[in-house]
């Protein structure tokens, strides 16, 4: 079993307790102002759809077509 992370039993706290943990902690993460740079991989991928797009702004897929094809009809 991994080391846990806190510094306290979580389970001392009821569900409803935790889950505003939950939103403090992921405000807080929000919150932060420092941007991750793109890898050179991911820029260079960024780049080349862009790239693909630009030279075909046609070819696309409508977001009701891909509903459509993963849920079937039943939308």
């Amino acid at each position: 079993m991994a080391t846990p992370v806190l510094p306290f039993d979580i389970h001392q706290y009821s569900i409803p307790e935790r889950i505003a943990m939950i939103g403090e902690i992921w405000d807080s993460i929000a919150d932060e102002t420092t941007v991750v740079p793109l890898t050179g991989a991911q820029k260079a991928l960024l780049d080349e759809r862009i790239a693909e797009h630009d030279a075909n702004p046609d070819d696309v897929i409508s977001w009701t077509q891909i509903e459509r094809e993963r849920f079937g009809e039943r939308q």
